[in-house]
């Protein structure tokens, strides 16, 4: 037993502090729509909710666009957001075409949606106001980094270094079937840190 941990990497995860202190953060947002008595509301739908509001009736490829997430990701999202009453498909310009909108629910919120998102982005820069480092100047400075050397590229640099890497799988091995393999948390595992909207971002 003692030698267990060495065989499980996902104990050691420089991000996870990260996904829990956003996670955690998401949770006070829905303790202000409990509040408020808004059920059934994940603070991950608010910017989709918002921007059809402002923006009216989309097709989910345009959504998607808007809001800078894969026509998949924000197709699974819509369905989960349809399935929770706040947004139904509608004919678009023509019947072959649907879009997604508001149902009669989200719009009786939105406004109180929206302040939240301004209060929320007012705290966020208090906050960041009491910090040496804040966060959005963290994000700038990664980016600036990878813009330099992709995440990618220093993945594989590490890789070519892990003789694990370079072994062949079995033939029975891989994702293979239409799978595809996830892990919920760190960069780029999945659509954001426990599927929240996280800081600042939708």
């Amino acid at each position: 037993m003692s030698d267990r941990p060495a065989l499980d990497p996902t104990r050691d995860s420089l991000w996870r502090p990260l996904r829990l202190l956003q996670a955690a953060m998401d949770a006070d947002i829905s303790r202000l729509y409990a509040e408020r008595r808004i059920e059934g509301l994940k603070p991950s739908y608010v910017m989709e909710l918002l921007r059809l509001h402002a923006h009216g009736p989309m097709t989910i490829r345009e959504l998607a666009e808007s809001v800078e997430r894969t026509h998949s990701a924000l197709s699974q999202k819509v369905a989960a957001m349809r399935a929770a009453g706040w947004v139904e498909t509608v004919t678009g310009d023509d019947a072959r075409t649907k879009k997604v909108t508001l149902t009669d629910r989200a719009r009786r919120v939105v406004d109180r949606l929206a302040a939240e998102w301004r209060a929320t982005e007012a705290a966020l820069a208090d906050l960041e106001a009491e910090i040496p480092y804040p966060l959005s100047r963290v994000v700038t400075d990664i980016e600036r980094a990878l813009a330099h050397k992709s995440f990618h590229d220093r993945i594989a640099e590490k890789l070519a270094e892990d003789p694990a890497w370079a072994e062949e799988p079995d033939r029975d091995e891989g994702p293979g079937r239409g799978e595809v393999p996830g892990r919920g948390e760190g960069p780029g595992r999945g659509e954001g840190p426990a599927g929240t909207r996280g800081p600042t971002c939708g």
